[in-house]
């Protein structure tokens, strides 16, 4: 363990928890590193993740989005890309960016298609799965209603999936939002999980919450708030 790594462990309590407040006042004082670090969620969830009905996944709308810039991408057909390129989307077309994705392209972060176009994309799911950028009705990437979901998306939409340790990985924003949004963010994604609690989960459904920054080390989080 690394010098500075000491200094900043000794302003966490060990094997105390949290409020989400405090974790993140402290998440905030220790990032310290020259550039602005990301703040991450990790969640422990009381699933068995080897059982398809007890997979947890979604999406929320973080209110203050992540700090990041999603490049999104759409294909869909007729009036269709047009209103996606109104909503902000950094490409829209049809059959051309499935051929550009064919030959190697894949600079954007988000790929949604309307269902209609989901035909042509099914060749290119070896290339697209792998990388997590195939569309999915489950994810929100599948859909009609392409100018909500490039908004949402553009504006700090994220998705959240369970690993196979029933553990959910996300970023709430950076050190350098204020306290009060990113605890905010930190609010409506831990509502989202709760919302997606399987109805066969048993028990106590979240075993743990950290939240913690790119350099900085983890705080963990009562969990008294969250639904069990």
């Amino acid at each position: 363990m690394s010098r500075r790594t000491e200094e900043l462990q000794k302003t966490i309590e060990a094997g105390k928890r949290y409020s989400i407040e405090e974790a993140i006042g402290l998440v905030k004082q220790n990032a310290k590193a020259k550039f602005d670090e990301t703040v991450e969620i990790h969640v422990r969830l009381g699933v068995d993740a080897k059982k398809g009905d007890q997979n947890v996944r979604g999406t929320v709308s973080l209110p203050h989005g992540t700090g990041k810039s999603k490049r999104v991408v759409v294909v869909a057909k007729g009036e269709k890309v047009k209103e996606a390129q109104t909503a902000g989307a950094d490409e829209a077309g049809d059959a051309d960016i499935v051929e550009k994705i064919s030959k190697g392209w894949m600079d954007f972060d988000i790929l949604v298609a309307t269902p209609d176009a989901m035909r042509d994309l099914t060749k290119l799911a070896k290339t697209l799965g792998p990388k997590g950028l195939m569309p999915n009705p489950k994810s929100g990437t599948v859909t009609f209603d392409i100018a909500r979901t490039v908004k949402e998306l553009k504006a700090g939409r994220i998705e959240f999936k369970m690993d196979s340790t029933a553990i959910i990985h996300s970023i709430l924003g950076k050190a350098s939002f204020s306290q009060d949004k990113l605890v905010e963010n930190a609010k409506a994604f831990l509502e989202a999980i709760e919302n997606a609690k399987p109805s066969t989960a048993k028990g106590t459904y979240v075993r743990s919450v950290t939240i913690t920054s790119t350099m900085g080390p983890g705080v963990s989080v009562v969990t008294d708030s969250v639904k069990k």
